[in-house]
């Protein structure tokens, strides 16, 4: 993974976009090491779930609150250069929240609708939005084949109403096509091994996948310390993480590419 990529000016470009673009955060060799292993786990293709998307498709998901021993998955969440820069960003100790791999596959993976992660999130017990996510792209996204939109700066207009839309949950609309009509919209599309970071109030969502290409994508989500949920919810509450060296990523990922083979 690569390292010292959390500079002055990229910190000031997150507190002001809500989201930060890293180019190749993951080597080649760890990028393709998670594909490979993320396409030939079992447990993560019998943990898949479907969310209908109301405008007629569905996005295939793997939710996971536990991080799996010595495995690629752990060793990317865990990884130093990563959890230090989501301690920078959000000024406390993080701990793992939960992780997840979102599935598009070629003309039939479902879209996102607009929503922030802390409009669900919020009602886990989570009192402040000192939360954020990581997302690296598995495979090449673009426009076509369902890329990440996010809406610069709306992490600043605080949290949403959310309400019921399909099998998701989505941002009060009135409010999204208000600040469409002010903010900048823009597509983060990424090569295999890219990350974008954002803030847990950050307004993001993706098309459906009509090309021929899939978009997986693998997300690490993070919570501060300080912010450890008053109440149980649907992840976990604060345990402290391993940091794991960044060059440790690539034995790992052998090892449990070993392990499926």
């Amino acid at each position: 993974m690569q390292t010292g990529f959390l500079t002055l000016d990229a910190i000031e470009a997150f507190d002001r976009d809500g989201f930060l673009v890293v180019q190749d955060l993951l080597s080649p060799e760890e990028t393709e090491l998670l594909g490979t292993i993320a396409r030939k786990d079992h447990l993560l293709a019998a943990a898949k779930v479907s969310r209908a998307d109301g405008e007629g498709g569905a996005v295939d998901l793997v939710v996971e609150n536990e991080l799996p021993s010595d495995s690629v998955y752990s060793a990317i969440v865990q990884a130093e250069p990563l959890v230090s820069a989501m301690e920078a960003l959000l000024g406390d100790e993080v701990y793992h929240y939960h992780h997840k791999m979102i599935l598009k596959e070629p003309r039939i993976g479902g879209a996102w609708t607009w929503h922030q992660d802390y409009g669900y999130w919020y009602n886990n017990g989570c009192l402040f939005p000192d939360m954020a996510s990581c997302m690296f792209a598995v495979d090449k996204a673009t426009k076509e084949n369902g890329c990440l939109q996010v809406l610069r700066g709306s992490h600043r207009m605080g949290r949403i109403d959310h309400l019921k839309r399909g099998d998701q949950t989505g941002a009060d609309m009135e409010r999204v096509d208000a600040a469409l009509q002010l903010l900048e919209l823009v597509h983060v599309e990424m090569n295999p091994g890219s990350a974008v970071l954002f803030h847990g109030n950050t307004l993001h969502r993706s098309d459906q996948n009509r090309s021929e290409h899939p978009r997986w994508a693998f997300i690490c989500c993070y919570n501060a310390r300080s912010n450890d949920p008053y109440k149980d919810g649907r992840h976990p509450h604060y345990s402290p993480l391993q940091h794991v060296a960044a060059d440790e990523i690539v034995s790992i990922g052998r090892r449990h590419l070993s392990a499926l083979t």
